[in-house]
């Protein structure tokens, strides 16, 4: 009798699913004659060391100098292996799979699908002379005991992944990972040790806030105590030095708003005088007495000028009043205001033209909700419209010094005072988004000295307005609010606040944008409640319509 075509059926298929599922291997596979074969080949022709126990299936592509294959260990179909290659026992090399150079690998070792374990590098750094013809460098890479390789995962020349380690999928690994640690992320960076205790999600961020909104209930009124001078507010601003301004009142109204408070001792009706007397009648803007602007500057060049309809104009609303005069600066006709608009220096400093839009979007908010307006908001956001880049979803240009910056940090200051005030759409919120997280990635984070209120401000109101409209890169933007959030605690300095930025000492500046981010971030992941804190001046959240 022949053989039963079914067996012969049965036997393609189990040597088909053998490239792919190589776990599948059975004894019999691994003593074959045709296994024993393939492994003569590759130890004559590869410099082969293959344990009795292991496998290597049909379609792998093994091309090395030298190999070891310890006990129990494979290599699936499609896999490519090549270099100078050491594989322990019980390891799994999985189809598709890619080791190069130079490579170590410990006992029970996890190699997923497509990952790429480059122990080598190509010269590059002689500009005169073709890559193609620069030398090969190998440094080694070597990969301990108990370590699992996700898919899509690069291991760059020169690394070692410690004992226990996790890759998570997708990560490129350009630095050394300690034993048992989590990584992920291009770079990869260390998420967490294995068998370390998981907290329920989202209980270490509402801890933190829960932190943060006992200590400001508490210290509130040392704080702004801390802050007066001969009965006045001062505060350290942006550059750590203490200057005399309006602003410093505002922020101390607007930090005891945020827990429905005043300020102890406040002569509300003296304090409204004084804020009202900063507005210029005849333009309605708002120059600072402690810092006047230069003679003879049209007060809508003056950059405070502008930033007091928003500091001024807000506390006021915070001490139930409003400004006595129709912001008339910004009612231009249309040519007027466009030709105000391109004035601006959006390819220089995105940042001071998006504050100027901020300005005049707020002036058109008073005007509205106080006074009267004409067709200017309709001449903003016509022209906002029309000037927005679609590819980056920001306004302004990318500058060779600081990248991304200007135009993200100037986007902030233009939507706040625009589409989020009047609860409006921005026009590109993915591209905003992308653009977004690159400059956050950028900064890495915005470490060291660029850990500032302002680049986190910056950074977390974007993201929160975008995700209005759409879920793109939800969870990266969630990280990015979760990292905020974690960090607040050990950044505030006890009865005094938060510092502008790290390194200085706290003051209502830093305090109140602080607090105001820490709140956004928290909103940003739904839990604003948790935290005893609303921003209810320059950084509240809720839109107006005002007819539009």
């Amino acid at each position: 009798m022949g053989e039963d075509p079914q067996d012969d059926n049965d036997a393609r298929r189990h040597e088909a699913r053998l490239q792919f599922l190589t776990w599948e291997r059975r004894p019999e596979d691994i003593v074959s004659p045709a296994h024993r074969a393939r492994c003569a080949a590759l130890a004559r022709d590869a410099g082969a060391e293959i344990d009795e126990t292991a496998y290597v299936a049909e379609k792998a592509a093994v091309f090395t100098d030298r190999l070891y294959l310890g006990p129990t260990s494979y290599i699936a179909g499609y896999a490519v292996v090549r270099g100078d290659i050491k594989i322990g026992a019980d390891c799994t090399v999985n189809a598709y799979a890619c080791l190069a150079g130079k490579v170590s690998c410990g006992n029970h070792v996890r190699i997923a699908s497509h990952a790429q374990i480059m122990g080598f590098n190509h010269g590059y750094e002689d500009p005169d002379v073709p890559i193609s013809r620069q030398p090969h460098e190998s440094r080694g890479i070597i990969i301990e005991d108990d370590v699992w390789i996700g898919a899509n995962v690069v291991v760059l020349d020169g690394v070692r992944i410690g004992r226990g380690a996790v890759i998570a999928a997708g990560a490129t690994v350009t630095r050394d990972i300690p034993p048992y640690m989590i990584a992920g992320g291009v770079p990869a960076k260390p998420i967490r040790r294995r068998g370390e205790k998981r907290a329920k999600p989202g209980a270490d961020i509402d801890a933190a806030l829960q932190t943060v909104g006992d200590r400001i209930g508490a210290e509130w009124r040392a704080i702004l105590a801390r802050s007066m001078r001969d009965g006045v507010y001062v505060s350290r601003e942006a550059d750590g030095k203490e200057r005399p301004s309006m602003r410093h009142l505002c922020d101390a109204i607007e930090i005891a708003a945020g827990l429905d408070e005043r300020p102890e001792g406040l002569d509300v009706d003296a304090a409204i005088a004084a804020l009202k007397a900063v507005q210029d009648p005849e333009t309605g803007l708002f120059p600072d007495p402690g810092q006047p602007p230069k003679p003879g500057s049209p007060l809508r060049d003056d950059g405070l000028a502008l930033y007091n309809v928003l500091s001024v104009g807000y506390a006021l609303e915070l001490l139930g009043s409003r400004p006595d005069h129709r912001v008339s600066a910004v009612e231009l006709d249309s040519p007027e205001l466009c030709l105000w608009l391109e004035s601006l220096p959006w390819r220089t400093n995105a940042w001071g033209a998006g504050a100027a839009v901020d300005a005049i979007g707020t002036a058109l908010y008073f005007n509205a909700r106080y006074f009267s307006t004409g067709r200017a908001r309709e001449t903003l956001f016509g022209w906002l419209a029309l000037h927005v880049d679609r590819a980056t979803g920001l306004w302004g240009a990318p500058t060779a010094a600081e990248g991304l910056l200007q135009p993200v940090n100037g986007f902030y200051r233009l939507t706040r005072g625009t589409y989020a005030q009047f609860g409006l759409p921005v026009p590109y919120p993915e591209a905003a988004i992308n653009s977004v997280l690159a400059n956050y990635r950028n900064h890495d984070g915005f470490a060291g000295p660029a850990y500032t209120a302002c680049n986190l401000l910056d950074t977390i109101h974007p993201l929160l307005t975008c995700l209005a409209q759409t879920d793109h890169r939800r969870s990266e933007a969630e990280a990015v609010a979760r990292a905020i959030i974690a960090r607040a605690p050990e950044r505030w300095q006890a009865d005094a606040g938060f510092a502008f930025a790290d390194g200085q000492e706290a003051g209502l500046q830093g305090t109140e944008m602080w607090l105001s981010v820490i709140h956004l971030a928290a909103k940003l992941l739904k839990s604003e409640d948790a935290l005893a804190y609303v921003p209810k001046g320059v950084h509240r959240t809720a839109a107006v319509g005002l007819g539009l």
